[in-house]
């Protein structure tokens, strides 16, 4: 039973009707060292109460775990108050090791089943493949996606991490409810080319990394230490002298954090509110209280002067790294 009401939006002009905040699961499998099933099942039916009906996921986070731990923890409730996002196409190896994308139709096709087994139900709301496959024509791929609409196996389009040239090519072939990508504070290189192209075509934008996995927060420190299964521990802004200079622009958000009387978090994501109705945070809690602190950030009004002065305060061009290793940057589109 819903107990707060969360406004919603139209997921872009062709997609389904989202709460303000979404819910990112990859954490609960992993990619951040390890987690715990019964507090990330909590967490998730906490979301369902508080009215957070977006859920994301991809098939290889963890394996096909993440998917069979959302199905269990959603398999009581009504299917339409859950809106399920899927990520499709990343290739694993037994070891975890990354075997790049497939995004072929017979073999999305094959994905789509598996997911459709693992989450417990007989459709998804967004479908989209996680990366850009360079050996398939987008059109290949999202037309496979419009079949598997058309068959009732899939309700929406959707994209990942792909450029502007990318995102017009896929719309033409069928309408696309939205794009998943990076945005914050500190990563804000959709606003040159892609974010005015998908406001022209009417697709909204699910932002992840909104707390920049975590360094838009209260939670990591000089000094501190990643387990070697915590995708941070690799990734350039959390190493050596990056992580340091990059905690400088956070101990400047915190003191205007700390004025407003909220967090850095909530601070952050109050920020990425404000960027439009079309844009939509999707926040990786794993656990209730940092989940909680997230949807205090909907009750947080930032007004022209204040946005300026958080804006000054932590210039995306004094970020030190890139949000990716270089290998996995080479696959990002939307870094071309």
């Amino acid at each position: 039973m819903t107990t707060s009401k969360i406004e919603t939006v139209h997921l872009g002009k062709n997609g389904p009707p989202v709460s303000r905040i979404g819910l990112g699961a990859m954490g609960m499998s992993g990619m951040y060292g390890t987690a715990d099933d019964d507090e990330s099942t909590a967490t998730i039916h906490s979301a369902l109460d508080s009215g957070v009906n977006l859920i994301d996921t991809g098939d290889f986070y963890g394996a096909g775990h993440n998917e069979l731990l959302i199905g269990k923890a959603i398999a009581e409730r009504p299917r339409e108050d859950v809106v399920l996002s899927v990520k499709f196409g990343g290739l694993r190896g037994p070891g975890g090791s990354w075997g790049g994308v497939d995004n072929r139709p017979v073999a999305l096709r094959n994905f789509l089943t598996y997911s459709l087994q693992r989450l417990g139900v007989d459709y998804i709301d967004v479908y989209r493949p996680a990366r850009l496959d360079p050996n398939v024509p987008i059109e290949d791929t999202v037309g496979a996606i419009a079949e598997l609409i058309e068959a009732g196996y899939v309700r929406h389009v959707g994209l990942s991490e792909v450029g502007a040239e990318t995102i017009r090519r896929a719309a033409a072939v069928h309408p696309i409810a939205d794009l998943q990508i990076e945005y914050s504070l500190i990563s804000r290189g959709i606003e040159a080319r892609i974010l005015p192209v998908c406001r022209e075509l009417g697709i909204g934008v699910t932002a992840y990394g909104v707390l920049s996995r975590g360094l838009l927060s209260d939670s990591i420190q000089a000094g501190t230490g990643f387990a070697a299964n915590d995708f941070r521990a690799h990734s350039p802004r959390f190493q050596g002298e990056n992580l340091d200079r990059n905690l400088e622009l956070v101990r400047a958000l915190g003191a205007i954090a700390a004025d407003k009387g909220v967090s850095v978090a909530q601070l952050a994501i109050a920020w990425a509110l404000t960027r439009g109705e079309d844009i939509v945070p999707v926040i990786g809690a794993r656990r209730r209280e940092r989940l909680a602190e997230s949807l205090g950030a909907l009750f947080i009004s930032l007004n022209t002067e204040e946005l300026a002065i958080i804006e000054a305060a932590v210039p995306a061009d004094q970020v030190a790294g890139e949000r990716y290793a270089s290998a996995q940057m080479a696959l990002l589109d939307s870094e071309r």
